[in-house]
């Protein structure tokens, strides 16, 4: 993958340490702080729905504001505007959620993606508050899966201070984002500002390097989970179609940021694609999958649960939502 001042953008914001600062944050009460009135707070963050006999719950780990100038390479700004006016979002600035996913095949429980750990902006870092609401607890997991390096996905593996979240769990990651990411001579050559990103990738992964196992593409990860090629957010950018009797998922990972923008548009390329042709190339092949299949889909910043459905409109897609449940 050819490493450009783009590139180094995106990978600075989220391989190393993501969407923090004054610039890429709003300022939110802690998850310690006390409540300012009744209302103050929402319930836990976590959804459940059933795909075949697999249990899936989502689990909200918070967002992030991202200013909306510059965040789509390949688009004026008032186009972006114009788009986000129609979702009923704000103009100036896009809310974006964080929503990983836990798996629970009788009883082994396996997580795909991490969230921001405490190294998110401080709207985030929500996740193990809603995790542990969910009534699941770190050293009950069995798997953690990775879709990919980006800190929104991996810095909750390692807290700031070194501390592993998931002891008992046996952590996969993509062979090929691996060989990227933990590649020295691609680390020493890379531009200054890519370096922390690298580094990002070692503090997390460094201390149980010889333990983590490499996947690769079109194989089950776990019972019930294949792995799909995805390249162009990252190298090795990986989605996951999981079934189970008549149940299928899309688990379509960072295919997409903000439905509002990326479903709708999918030619367009968001900061964050490291390569951004083979990204909307990607994109486009995997939302004309889902519309085709109509299938169930689930998207790591779709607005929480994150998981619907795709249907063709006009050159681009809609992202319609599962309806809420009471019942899983």
């Amino acid at each position: 993958m050819t490493i450009t001042r783009r590139t180094i953008l995106a990978s600075t914001a989220l391989a190393a340490t993501p969407i923090v600062g004054p610039a890429l944050a709003q300022t939110a009460p802690s998850a310690t702080a006390p409540a300012q009135g009744a209302g103050s707070r929402q319930a836990p963050g976590f959804y459940r729905y059933k795909v075949g006999d697999i249990e899936v719950t989502a689990i909200n780990d918070g967002f992030a504001q991202r200013p909306l100038e510059g965040f789509v390479r390949n688009a004026e700004l008032p186009q972006v505007q114009q788009a986000m006016q129609e979702a009923f979002l704000p103009t100036n600035a896009l809310p974006i959620a964080f929503n990983t996913l836990v798996l629970n095949n009788g009883g082994r429980l396996t997580v795909i993606d991490t969230g921001n750990g405490d190294m998110g902006a401080p709207t985030s870092g929500r996740w193990m508050t809603n995790f542990r609401a969910a009534g699941f607890d770190p050293a009950q997991v069995n798997t953690v899966v990775i879709s990919h390096f980006h800190g929104d996905h991996i810095n909750g593996l390692r807290l700031k201070d070194g501390t592993a979240v998931f002891q008992n769990a046996e952590v996969m990651v993509p062979a090929a984002e691996w060989a990227f990411w933990m590649d020295d001579a691609r680390m020493n050559q890379a531009p200054e500002g890519m370096k922390g990103a690298f580094q990002g990738v070692r503090r997390v992964f460094g201390p149980i390097a010889n333990d983590v196992k490499r996947y690769e593409m079109d194989k089950e990860v776990v019972p019930g989970l294949n792995a799909v090629a995805a390249p162009g957010h990252t190298p090795g950018h990986t989605v996951y179609m999981l079934s189970s009797g008549n149940g299928k998922l899309m688990i379509m990972s960072d295919t997409t940021n903000h439905p509002a923008l990326f479903v709708r548009n999918p030619d367009w390329s968001a900061v964050f694609d490291m390569d951004a042709d083979q990204a909307r190339a990607t994109r486009r092949r995997l939302l004309d999958m889902a519309a085709s299949e109509r299938a169930q889909v689930a998207f790591y910043h779709a607005p929480f649960p994150g998981t619907g459905h795709v249907a063709k409109e006009g050159n681009g897609f809609r992202f319609v939502p599962v309806q809420w449940s009471p019942a899983v």
